[in-house]
């Protein structure tokens, strides 16, 4: 799920990732919005607001807008040079220290609000949204940009062209695509359902339960368990490829009489 990328990487492979990742944003967009009144898993809106305080001369509270992009910008700018680095030094999992990053970053968001009742909202929001680019970054790289989960836009844009191509499979000779096409539009609705479930789950959490920021925890768990997954399938697949590769070499040893 997190190691295989390129010619290596399956239909399979992304449609776990988006699972997984697209719950993780769901859940940090709808405790973003109910714990700090903003967006933090995209900036969009937040480029909006920037340039309408910009224009009416606000320039100050224009500039926290502007703060916001860059700590998305940031969080990705993160995730890339990790993923750099990685690939240098031949890692095996070149997406374990963004993911691990992400999950402190959250960890953080939690405990800074639980020590300090008055721990600035802005701070809140940086970091959420720092998180949220490192997600984007990773996720975009993993897939070859098959996959983002942290925010719709392009994703329903995408599902619309494919959508459409569907009605004109064979008039416009798409028929030896169509394998392609449906498994994309599996791919994106999937991304929008589990984002929608991620959110729905974090909403109940936050109001129903009472757990507040503490929602996060769930959010925390979800991607260490991918990650955890990720490595025990991954060290079961190199251990049954070393008996297998053993006992052919058997084989090929023994004697013939």
């Amino acid at each position: 799920m997190f190691r295989h990328q390129g010619k290596k990487r399956s239909e399979k492979n992304n449609l776990q990732i988006a699972v997984v990742l697209s719950f993780v944003a769901g859940m940090v967009n709808v405790v973003g919005f109910l714990f700090l009144g903003r967006l933090t898993t995209n900036v969009t809106g937040h480029f909006a607001f920037f340039i309408h305080d910009m224009s009416i001369a606000e320039f100050w509270k224009g500039t926290i807008y502007l703060f916001y992009i860059v700590c998305f910008l940031l969080g990705s700018f993160s995730s890339g040079w990790l993923i750099e680095e990685a690939n240098y030094h031949k890692r095996q999992n070149k997406y374990f220290r963004p993911t691990i990053l992400e999950c402190i970053v959250l960890g953080l968001v939690i405990l800074l609000n639980r020590i300090s009742l008055d721990f600035p909202h802005e701070a809140t929001t940086f970091m959420l949204l720092y998180a949220m680019g490192l997600q984007n970054s990773f996720v975009t790289k993993i897939s070859n940009a098959t996959v983002r989960t942290t925010h719709l836009t392009g994703l329903f844009t995408d599902l619309g062209i494919e959508l459409s191509q569907l009605f004109y499979l064979k008039r416009n000779n798409y028929q030896e695509q169509e394998k392609k096409i449906k498994n994309s539009i599996r791919l994106r609705l999937s991304i929008v359902l589990f984002f929608f479930l991620g959110g729905f789950f974090a909403g109940f959490a936050f109001v129903e339960l009472g757990l507040k920021l503490k929602t996060l925890f769930f959010a925390i768990g979800i991607l260490l368990s991918g990650l955890y997954y990720d490595d025990l399938r991954f060290r079961y697949l190199t251990k049954k490829r070393k008996h297998r590769r053993h006992r052919h070499h058997s084989k090929q040893t023994i004697p013939h009489t």
